[in-house]
């Protein structure tokens, strides 16, 4: 006679499997950071965006901060002449004296901060953003030349810092910020990234 021994199963209290709970704990927590991210990227996004729809608002209708009433654009004022006409050093000094005033150069630079300000704003575009924010920082961060120690006419120059200012963060800002597709947290990036013409053109992400 053939005896068939049965698999004996024994039921009572088990303990949650450790690793599956690690993993639980682990998923949440980086979900956690993820969210936070966004967040902080977007938050930066806005600030940001806010600065260069400022300078575009304030220089064209003469809110009385860096362009007084009666200065603005709209009122015959030009937004490049003080700036540009004021460099007193750097290699392209005489470039920009002749570039401070001139009609083109005024709407490229009026335009630049209007678009670049919009992108960030509504999140958009922001590699266009990026490319177009990094040549005008490019550009201002010529045109007052920390390295400089002394001005065109020997006077101290009063820089703080021989390469890092305030353009260089702008432009690391702005190319970070495309990076990291900031525009999809409170803004219109995951809505213009499925736009046809947007997804078969991923550089107008």
């Amino acid at each position: 006679m053939a005896v068939h021994e049965h698999p004996h199963r024994h039921t009572g209290f088990h303990l949650p499997s450790v690793r599956r709970t690690r993993t639980a704990s682990g998923d949440a927590e980086t979900a956690t950071v993820t969210a936070t991210r966004s967040y902080v990227f977007a938050g930066l996004r806005l600030l940001t965006g806010f600065v260069f729809l400022w300078a575009f608002l304030d220089k064209t209708f003469g809110f009385g901060y860096a362009t007084g009433s009666g200065k603005a654009w709209i009122d015959g004022g030009s937004p490049t002449k003080g700036f540009l006409g004021g460099v007193a050093v750097g290699p392209m000094e005489s470039t920009f004296h002749d570039w401070a005033g001139a009609g083109w150069a005024d709407w490229l630079f009026m335009l630049g901060l209007l678009g670049i300000g919009l992108a960030l704003v509504s999140g958009i575009a922001l590699r266009l953003a990026a490319v177009a924010g990094t040549a005008m920082m490019a550009l201002m961060w010529i045109a007052e030349w920390p390295p400089a120690k002394h001005l065109s006419d020997g006077s101290l120059s009063m820089s703080t810092n021989p390469f890092a200012d305030y353009h260089l963060i702008y432009a690391v800002v702005l190319i970070a910020l495309a990076a990291a597709g900031a525009g999809a947290t409170w803004g219109l990036g995951k809505a213009w990234a499925r736009l046809p013409f947007v997804s078969r053109n991923r550089w107008l992400l």
